[in-house]
């Protein structure tokens, strides 16, 4: 992020700009919208600049800018249209200690001015680092037409409102008092022209229930990239006060949790460091028993090797309310990933979900019955797995040459793809070092979507 996106306050601050042509014209017309104190130095202003002046919206000096006259200014803009007139008065503004913005000229600038979606009080920014402007007045452009223009008139009226509701508990009881203002009774009040009635009885209502009791969401991330992340995991996320988290979870999709919420890694690793499962039990129970609303937020699916069953059964035996929220599994992205799908007619009519470790080690399975030509198995947590895998199913028969192929990071920017065989599969799949799902029985049906220096021999799609 080269620049950072705040809102600043321009309340009878000065803001200086030099030029009276266009390019002027555009930054005042968004100037005039605060209560900043506005001069402009133009020798020439076009009509709307004396007219505006005539107005009294802003101060108009018809001359060129010149030293002292940006002295106390906040901001600055250089909007001469004029590469050497715009040096020059950007070079006084910056002696003088105000931002400066040069017109059309990202690196010399000390701020950028973004597309605005205006429904005063609420505005939103929309900035692309001056790489796509284009870019950025279509999202406007989207946005103009999502957002209502009650939208003012509800803010408005919260913002007015906002002392009297200081009257209900903090956290979770104020955000549900707003939360059925803005999005239930709100909108309703204002196509009446009731909204102060309104604002009274929903306070009311909300003083006099009783707090709202802790509820537990066990939501699936999915399998890493944020937008196959399902739209009710997205809801709960955004309504969270604690989120707690496996070690999987992508930064991306945490970053879509509300900035106030609580963020708890609960992370664990195969063979290796790991919070007792009894600890996060505890961890869940103790915060909705204390009124939160918890997303236990789990990688892939959550009802697959999850360890949901001891989870549901400690928030059961508390009492606490609960919800499981399905997500993209990861063997679902992983075999999108190679191009093909996890059963085929004529090939295989079932798919077996394996880990590769258990609670008690390398986990055993019908070995006899995976070994049958054409079978297909998915196996999590397979990687340290894979010479016992390997040395199973030859044992009992399989083909040297049964692909095998991994996933590693699915549906996320660095996945890699390796593919061998079941005779090279511990080799081939040395070079792991992320998550990574394995899939016994088939292979990429493109070739080229491998890595080739893993492979063991050609690749039969």
């Amino acid at each position: 992020m080269l620049h950072f996106p705040i809102f600043l306050d321009l309340d009878d601050r000065a803001v200086v700009v030099s030029g009276g042509g266009a390019a002027a014209m555009a930054k005042l017309r968004l100037l005039m919208k605060t209560g900043a104190a506005i001069s402009v130095f133009a020798a020439r202003p076009s009509p709307e600049i004396s007219q505006w002046a005539a107005d009294a919206r802003l101060r108009l000096v018809r001359r060129a800018l010149q030293p002292g006259d940006t002295a106390g200014a906040t901001l600055f803009y250089a909007a001469d249209e004029d590469p050497a007139e715009d040096a020059r008065t950007a070079a006084i503004a910056r002696a003088e200690g105000a931002l400066v913005n040069i017109v059309d000229n990202l690196r010399d600038s000390a701020f950028i001015t973004p597309a605005i979606v205006d429904r005063a009080p609420v505005t939103v920014a929309i900035g692309t680092e001056g790489a796509a402007p284009v870019l950025a007045r279509a999202i406007k452009r989207d946005l103009e037409d999502r957002l209502p223009q009650s939208l003012g008139v509800l803010a408005r009226a919260g913002k007015a409102f906002r002392a009297m509701a200081e009257h209900l508990p903090h956290g979770r009881a104020r955000r549900d008092f707003w939360s059925e203002f803005y999005f239930r009774t709100g909108p309703r009040a204002a196509a009446s022209g009731t909204i102060e009635d309104s604002l009274d009885t929903l306070l009311n209502t909300h003083l006099v229930a009783d707090p709202a009791p802790g509820h537990v969401d066990f939501v699936g991330a999915g399998p890493g990239d944020p937008e196959l992340l399902t739209l009710k995991a997205r809801a709960a996320l955004d309504a969270a006060d604690v989120v707690i988290h496996d070690r999987l979870i992508a930064p991306e999709i945490l970053e879509l949790a509300r900035r106030e919420a609580t963020i708890i890694e609960a992370g664990k690793t195969g063979f290796g460091p790991a919070m007792p499962q009894g600890e996060i039990n505890d961890l869940i129970v103790r915060h909705a028993q204390s009124g939160a609303h918890v997303v236990r937020l789990k990688s892939g699916d959550p009802t697959v090797f999850g360890r949901l069953d001891e989870e549901l059964q400690a928030v059961t035996a508390a009492d606490v309310s609960w919800r499981i929220v399905p997500g993209i599994t990861s063997a679902s992205a992983a075999v999108a990933a190679i191009g093909q799908s996890l059963t085929q007619r004529g090939r295989n009519t079932s798919v077996r979900f394996l880990t590769g470790h258990d609670m008690q080690g390398f986990a055993e399975q019908d070995w006899q019955a995976l070994a049958r030509p054409g079978e297909v198995c998915a196996i999590y947590m397979g990687k340290r797995a894979a010479r016992f895998l390997q040395g199973r199913l030859l044992m009992h028969g399989a083909r040297n040459e049964t692909p095998v192929t991994a996933i590693e990071n699915a549906s996320r920017p660095d996945q890699r793809i390796h593919a061998t065989d079941l005779a090279g599969m511990a080799r081939g799949l040395a070079d792991i070092t992320g998550p990574a799902l394995i899939f016994i029985g088939l292979s990429p049906r493109d070739a080229s979507l491998a890595m080739p220096e893993l492979d063991s021999k050609e690749i039969a799609s």
